[in-house]
């Protein structure tokens, strides 16, 4: 391989300090790939629903000064969406329907569901040209600035259902908190600094789309966002699908480039308190995220109501898309099974696709590239397998769980200060980080990477500490600091709700250094 020579691998310790919850680290077990970008364009038939495609879950208690006793979710959406993305940009779909889904029993169910669905409507912004009333072909006639001006030629709103059992079952509406609407204007995409009146235009206008909100059942009113964001997920995404054509025992910092720096993502963010999420006494709750379409469509070439709509669609929901872990169906789900697990429910994980955690091909395939990285020999993976589908006993298991996949947090773990955040979490010693939820700045690459070769095997020790079925002998690389080279903190992202920063401008056209020539 490229920059990695066989004897680049030698026993290395995992350099970072392993705390008693060290067994953390076999979570992210799931992501451990030569080859990943999260979920990105993870499954054959989603590639064709771009915007369907959830891309990231985030999952962590609030750190923004005053907000501890809440756990903010951020669910994106809409994968490598490039700033310049007229003339219709990178509106969420009105067949959909949008859910986040919290389990707070541990019985691989959802206890409540969050539902979003939006409408677009043209307003027929029109021009006289020759004596003639002519519609523009733009989304915008001007500058935009406040909650939907004339200047936006198209108006996006969305709602948020709340059903509390099946997802299926009686829902109600969550209302803004001033004035009671329960119709949300969402911000349109960055245009441009022209588009908004300056450089710092966007930033301005989007934020008046944070509403405070009355969620039926709580107490305390919660916050949402729903809108693009700069991209938050990185990961050097082009050497990695070379056949991770980088060096994996280089610098953890600054070796690679973040390939999705340059992109922009969909976001449904949520500000929730925990005593509206968590159920009993047990702290710890599960989360996924999904989106779904109708089972019919018709095309009839004629536009109903709505930018694009030239189809009807009826029959029940079917889900398409569906996202907890980061990373588990990209990279450990066979090919031939990825848009099954899309339309699968966390309940039927064991049953219909355990084998891909317990004897996962992709250590395999790392040690085709690298021989020297000799992959685990423990088969089943029990290691994986247990810690992966109960979340970590003390950490984030639930009381009483039924082994299924999706992104868990203990609820009664203080959040980390943004300016104390360690990206590899747990295994640091930072107990409110990955894989005890997601946080923006939790490096959950390098992590899998990591887990993948038998690190937990590793922090067990000789006499299976951690009780996860596995020995030191049995991972030969487990102990290998294994990185794409790409790193970000929490200084990367906003201290404050909804954390993921401004996206970049549509009219960014980064300057070319002098002297380049292009072919």
């Amino acid at each position: 391989m490229k920059n990695c020579p066989i004897t680049a691998f030698k026993r290395t310790p995992l350099n970072r300090t392993i705390s008693s919850l060290g067994l953390g680290l076999a979570v992210v077990l799931l992501a451990a790939p030569p080859a990943f970008a999260s979920s990105h364009r993870e499954a054959p038939f989603i590639t064709g629903q771009p915007k369907l495609d959830a891309t990231d879950l985030y999952m962590f208690r609030s750190y923004e000064t005053g907000r501890e006793n809440f756990v903010t979710i951020l669910a994106n959406y809409q994968p490598f969406q490039d700033p310049h993305g007229g003339p219709n940009f990178h509106m969420f779909n009105p067949d959909a329907l949008y859910e986040v889904h919290i389990d707070n029993n541990g019985d691989a169910v959802e206890d409540i569901t969050f539902q979003f669905r939006f409408t677009n409507a043209s307003k027929a912004t029109a021009l006289t040209v020759g004596g003639k009333a002519v519609k523009i072909p733009l989304i915008n006639s001007g500058v935009i600035a406040g909650v939907n001006p004339a200047a936006l030629n198209v108006r996006e709103t969305f709602t948020i259902d709340v059903v509390r059992g099946g997802r299926r079952t009686a829902r109600s509406s969550v209302t803004n908190s001033s004035g009671g609407a329960s119709v949300f204007d969402k911000p349109v995409d960055n245009i441009g600094d022209k588009s908004f009146g300056s450089t710092t235009g966007y930033a301005t206008y989007a934020n008046l789309h944070l509403y405070n909100v009355v969620i039926p059942g709580c107490t305390t009113p919660g916050r949402v966002f729903v809108g693009q964001r700069k991209e938050p997920f990185y990961i050097a995404v082009g050497k990695a699908f070379d056949l991770f054509n980088l060096n994996p025992l280089g610098a953890e910092v600054g070796g690679n480039n973040n390939d999705l720096e340059g992109k922009n993502v969909s976001t449904l963010a949520m500000e929730v308190p925990i005593s509206c999420l968590t159920a009993g006494t047990d702290p710890v709750i599960g989360a996924f995220t999904t989106a779904s379409l109708r089972q019919g469509r018709l095309l009839d070439g004629a536009p109903a109501t709505g930018l694009g709509k030239v189809a009807r669609n009826g029959g029940a929901w079917t889900q398409v898309s569906r996202l907890g872990m980061p990373l588990v169906n990209e990279l450990i789900i066979g090919l031939d099974d990825k848009d099954k697990f899309n339309a699968s429910k966390p309940k039927d994980d064991v049953a219909k696709f355990a084998d891909y955690v317990t004897n996962p091909t992709l250590p395999a395939l790392i040690q085709t590239l690298f021989p020297a990285a000799l992959a685990p020999t423990n088969f089943p993976r029990t290691d994986l397998l247990t810690v992966f589908l109960k979340g970590i006993s003390g950490v984030n298991q639930p009381t009483t769980v039924v082994s299924a996949e999706m992104l868990r947090l203990n609820t009664s773990i203080a959040a980390t200060a943004a300016g104390a955040q360690n990206p590899l979490g747990v295994v640091a010693g930072d107990n409110a980080g990955f894989p005890n939820g997601r946080r923006p700045g939790d490096d959950v690459v390098d992590l899998s990477l990591r887990v993948s070769m038998g690190a937990l095997c590793v922090l067990t020790g000789a006499t299976d500490t951690l009780k996860v079925g596995c020995k030191p002998a049995d991972a030969p690389a487990g102990a290998l600091a294994l990185t794409d080279g790409v790193r970000k903190t929490a200084a990367n992202y906003g201290f404050t709700f909804p954390y993921l920063t401004t996206p970049l401008p549509g009219n960014l056209n980064p300057t070319p250094a002098a002297g380049t020539v292009y072919p």
